[in-house]
């Protein structure tokens, strides 16, 4: 993330990713105020075992796009809400990259999103993954249809289809 001002909302990267047993590291890396700490982070990442990054920025948000452009790994970038255009100059900044430079990006402030995109590209390769999400999902589906049962029987007439 490019500061800890975005640590709330890449927590919940972190979340879903322990919940899946995935292992994840949570770092800063700014993209403007620590340039060479982010070369080094994303031209050793793939050595250091790091098989998806996922990165978080508000603001100009040049994080996942600066480390997209030094490394050949995934690279998923979460907007982060700021202060001035509710995020959507994060968003902008994040999904308009250049041709060569791909940025996988989620929706602002959505990095539940970003650790389930990022368990679906290592499941690719790890089976034992792959039934977690889908168990994930079935759980998902389960919930939804739960309430939706829950509302029908509690639910004043009116209004019900």
């Amino acid at each position: 993330m490019g500061s800890d001002s975005d640590l709330p909302v890449m927590r919940a990267a972190g979340g879903i990713l322990s919940q899946l047993g995935v292992d994840s590291e949570l770092t800063i890396v700014s993209a403007h105020r620590t340039p060479l700490r982010m070369v080094e982070y994303a031209r050793t990442a793939a050595e250091r075992g790091i098989r998806v990054i996922i990165a978080g920025a508000g603001g100009a948000a040049h994080l996942p796009g600066m480390v997209a452009a030094l490394t050949w790994l995934p690279v998923i970038g979460v907007p982060v809400r700021g202060s001035t255009l509710d995020g959507l100059d994060s968003l902008l900044s994040i999904v308009q990259m250049p041709r060569g430079v791909p940025v996988a990006t989620v929706a602002i402030d959505n990095a539940e999103n970003a650790g389930l995109l990022a368990a679906r590209i290592l499941a690719l390769a790890d089976d034992a993954l792959s039934r977690k999400l889908i168990a994930y999902a079935d759980a998902r589906r389960s919930d939804v249809e739960a309430r939706a049962v829950a509302l029908q029987h509690n639910a004043p007439e009116e209004g019900m289809a």
